[in-house]
C-alpha cells in the first residue's frame, strides 16, 4: 500500500512558485507532498510534442532564413554565429593550361583552420568546366567560423546557408 508524506519547505514552495506558476505556484494554500506509489504522468498537450511543424517543412527556406554566398578568388568567412547550419550550393571549377582550380571549405576555431571539404582540377591543356554540388550540415561552437577558399577566378563556390538549430539543438523554424 502506498504512503503519502507532506513536505513543509518554504524554499521548495518559493521555487515552485517561481518555476511553475501554471501549476498552482502563483496561488496560496497549496501543499507539497510525496508518495511511495509511482503515478505515470503523460502530457498530451501540443507543447509536449515539440514543434507543430512537420520536419520537412521545418527545414524549408524563407526570405529571412537564408544567407547567400558567392566566393571567387578569395577566402570568405560565411558563418560566424553558433548553431547547426545547412550549407548547400555548387562549386564551379575550370581547367586550363595556366593554373589549377581549388575550392576548400574550412572550419576555424579562432586560431586554427581545419579543411573539411576540397575539390580541385589540375591544370592541363584541355579546356573543361565541372559543376559539383554540395549539401551538408556544420556545427559551430562559440568562437568557431565557417570559411570558403577559392584560389583563382576559375574556381567559384556559390550557395546558401540556413540555420536549422541553435547550439542547444532547438530547431529554428523558417
Amino acid at each position: 500500500m502506498a504512503s503519502e508524506f507532506f513536505i513543509n519547505s518554504q524554499e521548495l514552495e518559493n521555487k515552485i512558485r517561481q518555476l511553475l506558476p501554471s501549476q498552482g505556484g502563483g496561488g496560496a494554500g497549496f501543499d507539497l507532498s510525496a508518495s511511495t506509489q509511482i503515478i505515470p504522468i503523460i502530457d498530451l498537450t501540443e507543447s509536449a510534442q515539440g514543434s507543430n511543424l512537420r520536419q520537412d517543412l521545418q527545414t524549408s527556406l524563407s526570405f529571412g532564413s537564408t544567407t547567400a554566398f558567392d566566393v571567387t578568388n578569395t577566402t570568405s568567412t560565411v558563418i560566424t554565429n553558433t548553431g547547426y547550419y545547412r550549407v548547400f550550393g555548387a562549386n564551379s571549377l575550370e581547367r586550363n593550361a595556366a593554373t589549377s582550380s581549388v575550392v576548400k571549405f574550412i572550419l576555424n576555431d579562432g586560431s586554427t583552420d581545419k579543411e573539411i571539404y576540397k575539390v580541385a582540377m589540375n591544370n592541363e591543356n584541355t579546356k573543361e568546366v565541372s559543376l559539383i554540388s554540395f549539401d551538408f550540415v556544420v556545427f559551430l561552437e562559440a568562437g568557431d567560423s565557417f570559411k570558403i577558399f577559392s584560389n583563382n577566378v576559375a574556381s567559384r563556390s556559390a550557395g546558401v546557408t540556413r540555420q536549422i538549430a541553435t547550439i542547444e539543438g532547438v530547431l529554428v523554424n523558417p
